[in-house]
């Protein structure tokens, strides 16, 4: 699946770009999880050191088996960290961001994929932020908030210019809340109440940076 395929007729896209994947591992490895998940492995390795000491391992059929299942299935919060850790690289890979003249693009998944668009006219708010490994490897997110909350497809996660991006997103949102609420034929020359005026942005500067 091609996410440009995605894009709407007659849309115009001002930036494109993809999820860093060092970062996304990153995170993974250096999650909510990963003590518990230590823990969990050394405490299940003391018990599987300490039952071959003792002989309890050294039997064959039912016993044996038994032990083995019983380890394999105590050991599911080890697995979970670990599979977390190794599709990190899968999701960071077929993720992937597109800005239009209409909205943010995202597509995300797996083994498949899922393309999810946010519309500006939903968009209240927009923001910036860098965690740990973002100031590290030199990327950050936009986080783009709805009025309800975060909205599927709004975040552009772990990417490299997020600065001149979270630019982008404010000024078309803005505009585009500008428009819902002045449409053309009504919108005033000048606010007098916050003595300020609207010019609508020259877009294809954009496309010319980007």
């Amino acid at each position: 699946m091609d996410l440009r395929n995605q894009v709407g007729p007659g849309e115009s896209i001002y930036w494109s770009g993809k999820k860093s994947i060092k970062v996304s591992v990153l995170e993974a490895i250096f999650n909510k999880m990963l003590p518990i998940a230590l823990i969990w492995a050394l405490f299940d390795g003391m018990m599987i050191l300490g039952m071959s000491f003792g002989g309890a391992l050294e039997g064959q059929g039912f016993i044996g088996g038994f032990l083995a299942m019983f380890f394999l299935i105590h050991l599911m919060p080890v697995w979970i960290y670990l599979g977390g850790v190794i599709t990190s690289v899968m999701r960071a890979k077929n993720t992937e961001y597109i800005i239009t003249d209409k909205g943010v693009y995202t597509q995300t998944g797996i083994l498949g994929k899922r393309v999810d668009m946010k519309p500006f006219a939903e968009l209240a708010h927009v923001s910036v932020s860098q965690g740990v490994f973002d100031r590290m490897c030199g990327t950050g997110d936009v986080i783009c908030t709805c009025e309800h909350g975060h909205g599927a497809g709004g975040d552009i996660l772990n990417i490299e210019d997020y600065e001149s991006v979270f630019k982008l997103v404010k000024e078309l949102q803005e505009n585009i809340y500008s428009d819902t609420m002045y449409p053309n034929d009504l919108r005033p020359q000048e606010n007098h109440g916050y003595k300020t005026k609207y010019v609508r942005s020259d877009y294809d500067s954009y496309r010319q940076n980007f």
